[in-house]
């Protein structure tokens, strides 16, 4: 079982929380062409390695949260506040 830290309520299971997918994803303005909102809407990075998702902890203070994951391993590396900036040392690393 994977363990989660939220960051208000602290460590609990995975089964706790839902993911909400790939964090960081910028709204684009709404005059843009079709193409692009379709690129908004369903076009996501499926990384191998490390992914920076949205998470929000469903059956507990209903948050939502981002985390730094190894898709491979299922390893957390870093649990961070949304409206936080992913940290620099894996930014870098994200696809």
């Amino acid at each position: 079982m994977l363990l989660i830290s939220c960051p208000w309520c602290g460590e609990r299971a995975e089964s706790e929380f839902r993911c909400g997918g790939e964090a960081h994803i910028h709204r684009p303005d709404p005059s843009v062409a079709d193409a692009e909102w379709a690129d908004y809407l369903f076009m996501r990075k499926n990384p191998k390695g490390l992914q920076l998702e949205r998470w929000c902890h469903v059956q507990g203070c209903r948050r939502w949260f981002n985390v730094a994951r190894d898709t491979v391993t299922h390893r957390i590396l870093r649990v961070y506040r949304m409206g936080e900036p992913a940290p620099p040392e894996l930014a870098t690393k994200a696809p």
